[in-house]
């Protein structure tokens, strides 16, 4: 049954002619292990395809989907995390096997006469593997990917003439939005992958056409390509599909960083490790000579490339565009080194990095939740919440006076001086206000030293009243230490809070009679005479933003207030980045098991 089908098959096509060409092709000196990356590069192109299909199959292509229909084959669709993998590290391996190809092809003598449009061919297919990594980085829709393409798409304005109708034609407009990831996708998924299919037909052509040029001199005899060679590309194939799958399983596959968000500058952007030799050299053209970096030098590097054929008609010239090619290779790795020491020596963009990735493992969490993704996209959840905006906020606005922990919240460390104001870790907890009512510490740069109360009467009553208690009137502050806590509600103290509740409330009495910290303080009663911040709700939601909104008010400080800005009052936080700012400092933030961790 089968014999008469594939006789009629092979009538109606002749693939039993064109499987004969194929595998009996000649290998002159017989099969070599350099002879595999022509067919690496076609495996890598197939996993590509295949892939590519399948993320297509789930990918919503618009600034409110993009990211999230991500995140969806990533972590919702079944082994969504591999094929994107797959697809993701196959990308970085083309990159490795173009340039390896490439030099096989140099150091044999196979780019010249009469293989000239091959070599072409080939060049030719290496910037379109480029351009097809550069289009994908941006479909994530990512920061990464967002702020990196963004630089790219300045750079296409730079060519003369046409660069800025070329920019708006590329982006779809002024700026990035809905419109240019269509047109990223339809390059990377439709125009790139047909010329390159289209190409690579040409390409192999052209090598059959003119065979396989050989490493002189022959040490075997020549063979047919089957079964040695067949043997050879196969494990060859093999180990690619190895090295891909541990990059894969290593990181589960491909990172996806936050979402991307045009409001908040990214530091951390870098592109591909491909293109960071190309992103070093721009640094050398600063200003207006940067056209010499992004465009003219590289084109010039380009048409020696396609001039090489004719270069290499003699001995010397072989040899020169061999080492012209090992000194650009060289070229690229020293600049991608000096590119990466850059950055591991640049304070700003470790701290992007670190939070980069913090906003990245967040935003996964945000999404998890039972609220999951509005529908306004996901980018308004790291928005809209404290534990991603608070540091920023506090770094921005209060870091030039406050620390946090010692540094600026978004890990630069702060050194107090004479000038700084309370460190604000812990505000309101138990802890913090031990350190507060402690003689030892009340006048450190962690509390009042460094602001004009160091003199006040806090700090005198603190000194001279609480100075050596009694374990009878430690006692005594530990409980009122509770109560004034108490009044802040915070998560972190929820349950000691419940299960010191009769102790609270002993505190509270004691607050005003023993202790008597009313004789300054409005506590839980309307007070005219109170000349320090009001105790009542001490720390909780509402009084940290009224607070933040008019530290001035009579409520507060009044006219003592110590140079601390009215935000709120004075337009410089709306409504909504006071509440975020306040819920940060109280430790008030959506977490798995409910509790957060200021």
């Amino acid at each position: 049954m089968i014999k008469p089908l594939l006789d009629w098959l092979d009538h109606r096509t002749g693939y039993r002619k064109i499987a004969h060409e194929a595998l009996y092709e000649n290998v002159p000196g017989g099969a070599r292990w350099r002879y595999v990356w022509g067919s690496t590069l076609t495996f890598a192109l197939v996993i590509q395809v295949i892939t590519g299909v399948f993320l297509w199959l789930s990918y919503s292509a618009s600034s409110q989907t993009a990211w999230e229909s991500v995140y969806y084959i990533e972590d919702e669709m079944t082994l969504g995390w591999l094929v994107r993998g797959l697809h993701h590290f196959t990308a970085q391996a083309m990159i490795v096997l173009l340039v390896l190809h490439l030099m096989q092809v140099l150091i044999d003598g196979a780019y010249k006469a009469p293989r000239e449009l091959n070599f072409w061919t080939g060049l030719i297919l290496l910037l379109l593997v480029l351009a097809l990594s550069l289009t994908g980085y941006l479909l994530p829709w990512d920061q990464k990917g967002y702020w990196a393409s963004r630089v790219v798409t300045n750079l296409v304005g730079v060519v003369p003439f046409i660069g800025d109708g070329l920019r708006r034609l590329v982006v779809g407009g002024n700026d990035f939005g809905n419109l240019t990831l269509t047109r990223f996708l339809a390059i990377h998924a439709g125009v790139l992958p047909g010329l390159i299919f289209l190409l690579i037909t040409g390409h192999i052509y052209l090598f059959r056409r003119h065979g396989i040029t050989p490493k002189q001199p022959l040490k075997k005899r020549d063979a047919a390509f089957w079964p040695d060679q067949v043997l050879m590309d196969s494990v060859a194939c093999l180990a690619v599909l190895a090295a891909v799958l541990f990059f894969v399983l290593r990181f589960h596959g491909a990172e996806l960083g936050a979402p991307a968000d045009a409001s908040t500058p990214f530091p951390a952007a870098r592109p591909e490790w491909y293109y960071l030799p190309l992103y070093q050299f721009l640094k050398y053209f600063p200003g207006t000579t940067e056209i010499w970096g992004a465009i003219i030098i590289p084109v010039l590097v380009l048409v020696f490339l396609f001039a090489m054929p004719f270069i290499g008609r003699w001995k010397l010239g072989h040899r020169f565009n061999i080492g012209f090619v090992c000194a650009l290779l060289a070229g690229g790795v020293l600049l991608g080194y000096l590119a990466v020491n850059e950055d591991q020596h640049n304070e700003r963009y470790q701290l992007a990095v670190v939070q980069s990735n913090r906003d990245a493992e967040r935003v996964q969490v945000l999404a998890q939740s039972p609220k999951g993704i509005p529908p306004e996209g996901a980018v308004t959840l790291l928005a809209d919440d404290p534990f991603t905006q608070g540091p920023r906020l506090f770094a921005q606005n209060c870091a030039s006076c406050h620390r946090y922990g010692g540094s600026d919240a978004l890990g630069a460390k702060l050194d107090a001086t004479k000038e700084s104001a309370s460190d604000l870790k812990g505000f309101a907890s138990r802890e913090w206000l031990t350190g507060l009512l402690n003689p030892a510490t009340v006048d450190s740069l962690h509390y009042f030293g460094g602001t004009k109360f160091k003199d006040g009467d806090m700090v005198d009553f603190v000194k001279k009243k609480l100075a050596d208690p009694s374990p009878e009137k430690k006692m005594q502050m530990d409980k009122v230490i509770a109560a004034v806590s108490a009044e802040a509600g915070l998560p972190a103290q929820r349950s000691a809070d419940q299960r010191d509740a009769d102790l609270i409330v002993e505190g509270r009495q004691l607050l005003r009679t023993q202790i008597s910290c009313t004789d300054c303080h409005q506590f839980q009663q309307p007070d005219s005479t109170a000349i320090a911040p009001d105790l009542t709700s001490y720390g909780s939601r509402d009084w940290l933003v009224a607070f933040l909104n008019d530290p001035a008010h009579t409520r507060f400080y009044g006219k003592d207030n110590d140079h601390m800005p009215s935000f709120g009052k004075q337009g410089r936080l709306n409504a909504h980045d006071i509440g975020l700012l306040a819920d940060w400092l109280r430790g008030d933030w959506y977490e798995p098991d409910g509790n957060a961790k200021p």
